[in-house]
């Protein structure tokens, strides 16, 4: 279902999956929401995937964000087969999410768990009617901006996703940062502006994350979105582990 093989980019991609220290990143990702993959796609992986922007015949469909009043800017969701990377980046990455996902739905008293292969969790939406892919890539120009959101697509809902940045700030864009905001139970919303270099990757919490309060764990709701583009252009890769009606 996708395009991930044993050799090129894919052998690529999972040696530099392999060199995390996920210990650490589940830490990082228990306290704060998310957390930062370094150097996850080299310079050149940045740039070639960028240009696949221009080749229509390897998308599903095409959102242009201000119609739909979404934010400005646009982007397009990969079909089946899904190039090469963005196939490895999905298989490779999910069986190292899938420990928090199950830790962090048991901590929030949900029955959902998540098998260790991310072709039988495709498998699983598939069944429910979910059968569109939904790594996507994201263009944005002068005065672009994505505004707060989630992305959920149907009943079965991976809890975490990555968007791995393919620009580089100050040199291709300005502005346009990676925001984040928490929602807490009785408390005013916390934002959080992530920075990234070209080539790394955020994984946070798609929908919500359990947080340890001083008698319990209660739920913390999040959303995500980019700021206004300041100068030059801005793309990014999204990789979103469930599939969508």
């Amino acid at each position: 279902m996708n395009a991930a093989r044993a050799t090129g980019p894919s052998a690529t991609v999972e040696k530099r999956v392999a060199a995390i220290d996920w210990q650490q990143f589940s830490q990082d990702l228990d306290a704060e929401g998310h957390a930062i993959i370094k150097h996850i796609l080299s310079r050149d992986e940045c740039q070639a995937t960028s240009t696949l922007f221009q080749h229509a015949g390897l998308f599903r469909s095409h959102v242009i964000m201000e119609r739909h009043r979404f934010g400005r800017g646009e982007y397009k969701y990969f079909k089946y087969p899904l190039p090469e990377i963005v196939g490895s980046l999905r298989t490779t990455i999910y069986p190292h999410l899938v420990p928090i996902a199950n830790r962090w739905n048991e901590a929030l008293s949900i029955d959902a768990r998540y098998p260790t292969h991310h072709a039988d969790y495709i498998e699983r939406c598939h069944q429910a009617g979910q059968h569109k892919p939904t790594p996507l890539l994201l263009q944005y120009a002068i005065g672009d901006y994505n505004c707060l959101h989630q992305d959920l697509y149907g009943e079965h809902v991976f809890p975490l996703q990555l968007a791995i940045l393919l620009s580089e700030p100050e040199r291709d864009f300005t502005g346009g940062e990676f925001v984040l905001t928490e929602q807490r139970p009785r408390m005013q919303s916390r934002p959080l502006v992530v920075l990234l270099h070209q080539g790394d990757g955020v994984v946070f919490a798609v929908h919500h994350r359990p947080v340890q309060g001083t008698k319990s764990v209660y739920r913390v709701n999040l959303r995500h979105g980019v700021s206004r583009i300041r100068s030059g252009e801005r793309h990014t890769v999204g990789i979103i582990f469930h599939d969508a009606q």
